[in-house]
């Protein structure tokens, strides 16, 4: 038997901070019919609280967005070392005064993750010419000795800072899984092709923007999540748009909605709220 028959169609991944999105609609009604003081108050505890948390911190930061469109007003992104320490700072959100005037709009829950395509058709291979059997004990620590080498060598992108452009664009994707068209079908070598050929596009652009990706299959709704960083948003629309003709994102990608905002520090929030 060919020894490509034998490899497993997962490809191996590793992850790295724990990461969630948080859309908000402000509740500007309310917010203008309080007393100018009450709202100065207000103001100083988010403020202080916030500032604290756009801080980096042993892989822990916040940052806050001003978004675009009718999809929300906010975007709060945290970046954790653990969902734990992800559903504290949504807590901490929470208990502020100012919560009272954010209304949810959406969220996204999800983990920094790098596929690992050419190394996992690398060592499927390897394993399978040494005889050794998928899943057995052996296996599994020949895999774990290949992901933890890995994960040392991608540590700055596993475990990064929020970058500190001033925009950013997040939209959630999947793969297709029609009756004519499915990802998760196709031969692990075509995957890994057409992966390499995708991100050489991206690459191209490297000096431009900045792109994190997370992945959320068994988290949220969507399988991937995309973030892109950058100071012109025109790069946005040239780097998406050209992607849309290679053949990954022409034939099998599918695209959620897409939130674009501008990067706001915790000294600015009372000008954004400023009525």
């Amino acid at each position: 038997m060919p020894v490509e028959t034998a490899l497993p169609p997962v490809p191996l991944t590793v992850e790295g901070a724990s990461v969630l999105h948080q859309m908000m609609r402000f509740r500007w009604p309310a917010w203008r019919a309080l007393p100018a003081e009450t709202r100065a108050a207000i103001l100083d505890e988010a403020t202080a609280a916030l500032t604290a948390l756009e801080k980096p911190a042993a892989g822990c930061q916040s940052g806050m967005y001003s978004l675009l469109g009718h999809k929300g007003d906010l975007m709060f992104v945290h970046f954790r070392r653990s969902f734990e320490e992800l559903n504290e700072a949504q807590l901490k959100l929470a208990r502020l005064r100012i919560s009272d005037y954010l209304e949810p709009a959406s969220s996204y829950l999800s983990i920094i993750e790098l596929g690992l395509y050419e190394s996992s058709s690398d060592t499927y291979a390897d394993l399978a010419r040494r005889d050794i059997k998928p899943h057995s004990e052996e296996w599994n620590r020949e895999i774990e000795s290949v992901l933890e080498r890995h994960r040392k060598a991608m540590a700055p992108r596993l475990w990064p800072e929020i970058p500190g452009a001033k925009y950013i664009c997040f939209y959630p994707m999947d793969r297709q899984r029609g009756e004519s068209r499915n990802w998760y079908q196709e031969p692990m070598p075509d995957r890994q092709r057409m992966m390499k050929e995708h991100g050489l596009i991206g690459r191209r652009y490297g000096g431009e923007v900045r792109q994190i990706i997370t992945g959320s299959i068994g988290f949220d709704d969507w399988e991937w999540g995309v973030d892109l960083f950058a100071e012109d948003p025109l790069v946005f629309k040239k780097l998406i748009y050209e992607m849309r003709f290679d053949e990954v994102s022409a034939v099998y990608a599918l695209f959620g909605s897409f939130y674009v905002g501008l990067r706001t520090p915790a000294s600015g929030l009372g000008e954004i709220l400023k009525v």
